[in-house]
């Protein structure tokens, strides 16, 4: 089964998140800050799903870190912030995807199924 990191300060985004995922048949573990989901990535995973601004360590962060540890995994970021998700481009590991909020719960899954699919 496809493993799916995610990391989403918003409680409630991160539960929906997480049920849409699930729902589509994928394992998926929530972290509620950046903190938590380094420390997760002493598992494997297929895909990190991180929100850029966050408390403590930001998505960027998270993203530099695990693909520091897991070369393969792939990368998703989703932000509410144009400026943000523009920077993210440039600051990112290569073949990251960034995704605007508000994300249509559909959509966000429709990406990350091409994502795991490349």
């Amino acid at each position: 089964m496809t493993r799916i990191l995610l990391a989403e300060d918003d409680e409630s985004l991160r539960g929906f998140l997480a049920r849409a995922l699930e729902r589509a048949g994928y394992e998926v573990r929530s972290c509620p800050d950046g903190e938590e989901a380094v420390s997760a990535l002493d598992e494997p995973w297929d895909l990190l799903l991180t929100d850029i601004v966050m408390p403590g360590i930001d998505g960027i962060e998270v993203a530099r870190q695990a693909a520091a540890r897991q070369p393969a995994l792939r990368i998703m970021f989703i932000t509410g912030f144009a400026a943000v998700a523009l920077s993210a481009k440039e600051q990112a590991p290569a073949g990251a995807k960034v995704l605007s909020k508000p994300v249509h719960l559909r959509d966000l899954v429709a990406e990350v199924e091409r994502m795991i699919a490349a």
